[in-house]
């Protein structure tokens, strides 16, 4: 079987491109798509079905290494153990490192003569797949400086706003149109690791629901959260 897997990290981007560019490789591929925002694996429902049903020679195939994990470590655990259990994978961005390249580039490169000469063989041969897992971890920590460098834009961003007078998030002492609306985007606004803060999605929404004044649904927190970098981004033209 083969699988295609596309990820969005709201619901507002669309995920069609990714579907095409699946489909025009492989157009038998049956497509698992989610909107999903974070760098966790684990977290994803689409996904997590998908891994549960894929078996030895079946492909998953994505569109880009990103969209498998902008989680270095996790992302390449994720590899090897799908590797391991002889699942293929493929990135169309990142050929480089598809699972069967993988395995060429770890096989014997120089044949072994039965000399003393094996010797040194040996240690170009252990070299060779070093350097090919090496490429495999450059191309997940690179996904994950994407979203690393963004959330460090936005902290930046927010600081030269505050700095040039600007008002990004609640207001103090400013009227609520809507009663926990912006006490909420407040508070993300303090301690999202996306804003000023060093807290992750799941563990924020755990706070702010142990909190009747701030009980927030994950849709709508998601929700405020893109209106504070709309709010953001329009401040960029500073």
């Amino acid at each position: 079987m083969i699988y295609g897997y596309c990820r969005i990290s709201r619901n507002t981007q669309n995920i069609e491109r990714q579907v095409r560019n699946i489909l025009s490789a492989y157009p038998e591929a049956k497509i698992y798509k989610e909107a999903y925002t974070g760098t966790k694996i684990y977290g994803r429902k689409e996904f997590n079905k998908l891994i549960k049903i894929v078996a030895a020679n079946d492909t998953i195939v994505f569109d880009s290494v990103s969209r498998m994990s902008r989680n270095a470590d996790e992302g390449i655990q994720m590899y090897f153990d799908l590797l391991n259990k002889g699942i293929n994978l493929i990135f169309l961005k990142e050929h480089y490192i598809d699972t069967d390249v993988y395995e060429q580039n770890t096989q014997d490169k120089i044949p072994y003569t039965g000399t003393d000469e094996d010797l040194i063989f040996e240690g170009l041969n252990k070299y060779f797949k070093r350097l090919a897992e090496k490429q495999i971890r450059i191309a997940f920590e690179q996904a994950q400086k994407e979203v690393d460098d963004l959330h460090q834009r936005t902290k930046e961003g927010i600081e030269t706003a505050r700095q040039n007078g600007k008002q990004i998030g609640q207001k103090e002492g400013a009227k609520l149109h809507i009663k926990k609306k912006e006490p909420i985007k407040a508070e993300i606004l303090k301690k999202s690791k996306s804003f000023k803060g060093s807290m992750t999605d799941s563990d924020l929404l755990k706070v702010l629901c142990a909190n009747a004044k701030t009980k927030v649904s994950r849709n709508v927190y998601y929700k405020y959260k893109k209106e504070l970098a709309d709010e953001l981004k329009s401040q960029q033209n500073i």
